[in-house]
Formats: C-alpha cells, sequence, structure tokens
C-alpha cells in the first residue's frame, strides 16, 4: 500500500512543480512542430513521438487542453494564443459528436477552461467570447445526455459499445452535463419534453455508484471494497444489471486501475459541484444527505481501494488482477517498477487519481473530518511528489511526453514495447499528460494561493 508522507506540503513541491512547468513547455512546442495535424490526434507515443491509434478522437480536447493549462500556470501567451485557436478551428466537430461518451474529456478541457481563464480574469472579458464557449458547453451537455439508457433506478449515459454498456470512466466526463444545467440549458426531446440534465447527470453518477464500484456487502458480499468494473453489461429489455466486464482491464473481476481512477477524481469533483447548487435545485432528484451519501462513499471506497493495492511509491500496476503480478513478489510493499518483465504500470492512472485524493481531502477537510481528509491529501500529495521525479518525469528532449510509463490499452497490445523491454514501458498519452498537468496546476494554484481549481469555476 501506499506510503503516505504526513509531513508533505505543497511549498515543498514548489521547485519540481516550476522544473515540470518549463519541460511541459517545451513538450507541448514540440508536438506542435513535429506532430502532423492531419493524422488525426495524437494518442500515445511510439519510441517517444506521438502517434494516432484508437477507436474516437477522444484526446484531441486533452492536447489543445494542455496549451491552456500551460497558460494557467505560467502566463505565457503563446500557449493562450495557440490553445485558443486551435479549439476554434479543430473542436467543433466534439461538441455535436453524437458517437461518444467523452464530452466531458474534449469539451471541459477546452471551451470549459477557456470560459473558466475569462470568468477567473486571467484573460480579458469579452462578451461574445463568453457567449462562444457558454453555448459550446450548453450543447455538448445536452448531446452527451442524449446517448441515454432507462433501467429501473434511473438509467446512465452508454458507452461507444452500445446501449447495454456503462463505462466507469464516463463518471468523469458527466461534469459537462453539470456545466450545460448550471449555464441554464436543458435536452429537448420529441414533442418538446425537456429533460433537466442535472438529474441525468445525478443518475449517471448513481448507475455508477450501484454497478462500477463494489462494496462488499449485499449483492458484492464476494466482492471488496472500492474495487471497480471497467464497463457493467446491462439487459437493454428490461433494464437489469447482468454482470461486470473489461475492455481495457483485465477481467470484469479485477480491477483496471485507470478506470479506478477515473472514478476517485469523478466522484471527488462533483461532490465539489454540489456545494455550489442549492437544496432546490437539488430536488429534482432527491435530497441533498442522499445525493452526497452516495456520491462520498463511492468516492471514499475507491479512494480507500487505491490507497491499499497500490505500490508505496504511488504508482499502480495497470491491472490489479494483472495475471502475471504474482511474478513480481511481494510488490505492494516496495516501489513500483516500470521496467520490470511482466507486468506495465500506468503512470496516468496515478495522475488522474491524485487528483482525485487531493480532492477528496479537502472536501473532507472542509466538512471537519480533517483526520479523514488528511489522510487523502497527503497520499494525492505522495503520489504526485513521486510523479515529479524521474523515472516518471520525462527530461529527454527529444521525447514529447510529459508523463513516462502510461499504458493505453494492454489486452490489444496497442502499447508499445522498446527494443531490449519485455513489456511496455517508457511512453506517454495524451490522457496522462493533460491530467499530470491538470494535476500539477491544481497544487500550483494552491501553493500561489489562488483560486481554488476546479471544472466549475467557468460559471459567472
Amino acid at each position: 500500500m501506499i506510503k503516505i508522507d504526513f509531513d508533505l506540503k505543497p511549498k515543498d513541491l514548489k521547485g519540481a512543480l516550476d522544473r515540470f512547468w518549463q519541460l511541459s513547455g517545451e513538450k507541448i512546442e514540440a508536438i506542435e512542430r513535429e506532430y502532423p495535424q492531419d493524422k488525426g490526434s495524437p494518442v500515445f507515443t511510439v519510441n517517444g513521438k506521438y502517434a494516432t491509434r484508437g477507436w474516437t478522437e477522444w484526446t484531441q480536447g486533452f492536447q489543445f487542453g494542455s496549451s491552456i493549462l500551460q497558460f494557467d500556470a505560467t502566463g505565457e501567451d503563446r500557449f493562450l494564443a495557440s490553445g485558443k485557436e486551435k479549439t476554434l478551428k479543430l473542436m467543433a466537430p466534439h461538441i455535436s459528436h453524437t458517437g461518444v461518451h467523452d464530452h466531458g474529456f474534449n469539451n471541459a478541457s477546452t471551451y470549459g477552461n477557456l470560459l473558466r481563464l475569462m470568468v477567473e480574469g486571467k484573460i480579458p472579458h469579452n462578451e461574445w467570447e463568453k457567449n462562444f464557449y457558454e453555448l459550446a458547453l450548453k450543447i455538448s451537455g445536452a448531446v452527451q445526455a442524449s446517448r441515454w439508457t432507462t433501467i429501473k433506478e434511473g438509467g446512465y449515459i452508454y458507452s461507444f459499445n452500445g446501449p447495454h454498456s456503462l463505462f466507469v470512466d464516463t463518471i468523469r466526463t458527466v461534469r459537462i452535463l453539470m456545466l450545460s444545467h448550471s449555464l441554464g440549458h436543458v435536452l429537448q426531446q420529441e414533442n418538446d419534453v425537456r429533460v433537466n440534465l442535472l438529474v441525468r447527470g445525478l443518475q449517471h453518477a448513481k448507475a455508477t455508484a450501484d454497478y462500477s464500484v463494489f462494496y462488499g456487502e449485499g449483492r458484492d458480499s464476494y466482492d471488496i471494497w472500492g474495487r471497480t468494473a471497467h464497463e457493467s453489461v446491462f439487459n437493454t429489455n428490461d433494464g437489469n444489471f447482468r454482470c461486470p466486464n473489461a475492455q481495457q482491464g483485465y477481467t470484469g473481476f479485477s480491477t483496471w486501475t485507470r478506470g479506478l481512477a477515473w472514478a476517485m477524481c469523478g466522484f471527488a469533483e462533483e461532490l465539489e459541484y454540489l456545494d455550489t447548487l442549492s437544496d432546490k435545485d437539488l430536488a429534482a432528484y432527491g435530497s441533498r444527505k442522499d445525493i452526497e451519501a452516495f456520491m462520498l462513499k463511492a468516492a471514499q471506497a475507491t479512494c480507500d481501494f487505491y490507497i491499499d493495492h497500490t505500490p508505496v511509491d504511488g504508482i499502480p500496476y495497470w491491472d490489479t488482477g494483472a495475471p502475471n503480478l504474482h511474478k513480481l513478489g511481494d510488490y505492494l510493499s516496495r516501489e513500483a517498477d516500470p521496467y520490470n518483465d511482466f507486468e506495465p504500470v500506468d503512470s496516468s492512472a496515478a495522475a488522474i487519481g491524485a487528483q482525485g485524493l487531493l480532492r477528496l481531502g479537502h472536501y473532507l477537510n472542509k466538512k471537519g473530518e480533517s483526520e479523514k481528509g488528511a489522510k487523502y491529501w497527503q497520499a494525492g500529495l505522495t503520489v504526485l511528489k513521486t510523479l515529479l521525479q524521474e523515472p516518471y518525469l520525462s527530461t529527454n528532449t527529444a521525447h514529447q511526453g510529459i508523463l513516462l510509463h502510461s499504458i493505453y490499452h494492454q489486452p490489444n497490445g496497442w502499447d508499445n514495447v522498446p527494443a531490449g523491454r519485455k513489456i511496455a514501458c517508457e511512453e506517454s498519452s495524451m490522457w496522462g499528460d493533460y491530467h499530470a498537468r491538470e494535476l500539477a496546476l491544481y497544487v500550483t494554484r494552491i501553493i500561489g494561493e489562488e483560486n481554488y481549481y476546479t471544472f466549475f469555476n467557468c460559471l459567472s
């Protein structure tokens, strides 16, 4: 399990964060110079150079969003200019994309971050520009909400696999529904039926908490506290849950750690968002007490599982049930080894999960639960400290990624195995790099005593 450093303070990481942002800017500029954009969205690196491969264009917003985050952290105008230009030129199809569950990734990372910078006063106010960003978020949230499967107790946004498929990932993209709702928008369906996007987002969150997260009780008595399944499969004829499954994990009965991390981060930030809503607003779904209870349970369970089933330095292997982990011996009692011969680590899961740990810790501290809050907060800082050092921080100027040892799709064999190695390692992913920057920005702004960073800071 993670060896939590309870003495670590955000300011202790300032020097490492300054170095991170310097390297990050160099990587962004290298991609802009060298990557041929006509090949599609960059997804992951092969021998240090970004390549494209995948089932959807789900990483483009992370590419341009990275430039926007770089400006936020450093104030360097060229990154803002690039992020705005590419968002305007290339992101429009993502707003109306009816075939994916990734709207909160692509559009909150671009239009959402640009709107946030304006609301926070980091870029000049322009009413028409503000309206443009808001309209993009409104439509994106409604389009995302239209991918809907009804089940006996609500429903969920279904994955690109089809209406039977609930992906745990989507708990982090559901924020686009929350933004759309808070901007005053609704989804209008046949006969002008108006769908409340907050209610739909909360229904999706409840389905994820009920079926993607396991608690070791009731239906899950055979399982353990906080484990997640990548995919939950339903019978669309009667709305019944049928089984857990995995696409990018090893099995439906093991935990794909990036899916776990999406849940950690998604539930924690939704808890923060709930605090901005009135009881009257929430009443369209149910009571605040009940909503907060299921979200907090899911957030704590997943964060606890991550802490307990990750090596001491905070970097997980790609799946907690990966078939060759046993060959590593007592791997949880020592630092993760990205260069072992048996199973890859996934640093992108660490970057995503660390933000969830920090946000949950901050949330609990605000609620007066300082002991619990300290556990998660310090665990998040511990993971960040590891990520800001080699072998995870990419210092090689010839490598286009900032976060090394990320894994995309181990079952499909999509990840590069460098010459002389037996497993995938030494590569980066666009989502891993973006979330490393988002994590770094979160702590950078705390050190600088800026406004607390949330996805909903874009709301006036």
